[in-house]
């Protein structure tokens, strides 16, 4: 490895520019900064090198990162099935993908806006407030660049009451106690909405709003007959409501008055809770319900065939992925393109096509 061509200039600059001193002082002077000098020019000349060779060792590998949530939730595996996927197929893509646990979905769209992810995990409804600008992007206006890709688990509205309540459908809520969700969360807004849908105002019932994981116990003490839960299946919090002393049920949500809602909120879907998740409940049918959607979304800036291999790998690697994690098992590759709110990201829309699976999505969604 040689040295820079200006190497000896620079030497010679400063011995023709150095300070005048006298005598020993000088001669001390000499001995110590000399060297000193020769060693920073040396290293910051290596430093450069070594960091052209990394850069040129790493020009054919592509690196993404995954934005998902807490370590504890479900974003977190989510991320690391995907990533585990894609990284099975690096000898054809070059691609390594990475996760980064994140304060969740709006940190997620907005660092995939701003090119510090490039794939995220997020809610359907903030996916839809994204594009839309509403809520946290009221003041950013739409973001114009967003993209989805495909969704992923679904997040259900569900309805658990006591069998002593007599509740089997959710106009039987009228005059009963249940709890809509604290006051601020996003499970008050979604209990707030199935209402509506079927001609129930929160005036109808005995309304409280505590946090969803203070409900099982309440309906096990006899102070509750219902609860609303938004979460994704299996749940501890309903396990718990299910296998208590008092008989609990799953109630539908279901019919025309659904239809209408999603319809009005595209980032709503219907959703499915399997009966074997809660042995213990009372009936033993699989449960119609609906939900937000965990999607998975990046940026118009990343590749097409970054974001055409991945959505291939997962589609095409299907009866793997949904082994990866307990809320997968109700994911069909038709629900898995419901709930999106996003123009599709060409690199997806290009796997969808070759696949035949574009019947299933939203044709104003399609590039």
């Amino acid at each position: 490895m040689g040295l820079p061509d200006n190497f000896y200039m620079i030497v010679r600059s400063w011995q023709t520019t150095k300070p005048h001193f006298s005598g020993g002082y000088m001669k001390l002077m000499s001995k110590l900064v000399v060297p000193f000098f020769l060693i920073s020019v040396l290293f910051v000349f290596v430093t450069s090198c070594e960091q052209k060779q990394v850069k040129s060792a790493s020009s054919e590998r592509i690196f993404v990162t995954i934005g998902t949530g807490g370590v504890t939730g479900v974003y977190y595996p989510t991320g690391g099935a995907i990533s585990r996927i894609i990284n099975k197929k690096y000898d054809t893509y070059k691609i390594k993908a990475t996760v980064e646990s994140t304060g969740g979905s709006v940190y997620n769209i907005n660092a995939v806006m701003n090119g510090d992810l490039q794939f995220g995990v997020a809610q359907s409804d903030r996916q839809f407030q994204a594009i839309k600008g509403q809520k946290e992007w009221e003041k950013k206006g739409p973001q114009k660049d967003l993209r989805s890709v495909f969704s992923i688990h679904p997040e259900s509205i569900t309805l658990i009451a006591s069998e002593n309540s007599g509740i089997k459908s959710i106009r039987d809520l009228k005059g009963k106690r249940v709890n809509l969700g604290n006051p601020g969360s996003g499970q008050l807004g979604n209990s707030q909405d199935a209402l509506q849908a079927f001609g129930l105002a929160e005036g109808d019932l005995n309304a409280v709003y505590i946090k969803a994981v203070e409900a099982p116990g309440l309906i096990q003490d006899e102070r509750l007959d219902a609860f609303f839960y938004t979460v994704g299946h299996p749940n501890g919090n309903i396990k718990e409501a299910t296998s208590g002393r008092i008989r609990v049920r799953i109630i539908p949500i279901e019919g025309p008055e659904l239809d209408v809602l999603i319809r009005k909120y595209p980032y709503y879907a219907k959703s499915v809770i399997p009966a074997k998740l809660y042995p213990n409940a009372v009936g033993g049918q699989d449960v119609n319900s609906f939900g937000v959607k965990a999607t998975f979304i990046t940026s118009i800036k990343v590749s097409e065939d970054i974001v055409y291999a991945i959505t291939k790998e997962i589609f095409e690697n299907f009866e793997e992925f949904k082994k990866l994690h307990p809320a997968y098992q109700v994911l069909t590759k038709e629900n898995m393109l419901a709930g999106l709110s996003a123009p599709l990201h060409p690199g997806a829309a290009k796997y969808y096509k070759e696949a035949g699976l574009t019947k299933y999505i939203n044709p104003s969604l399609l590039p």
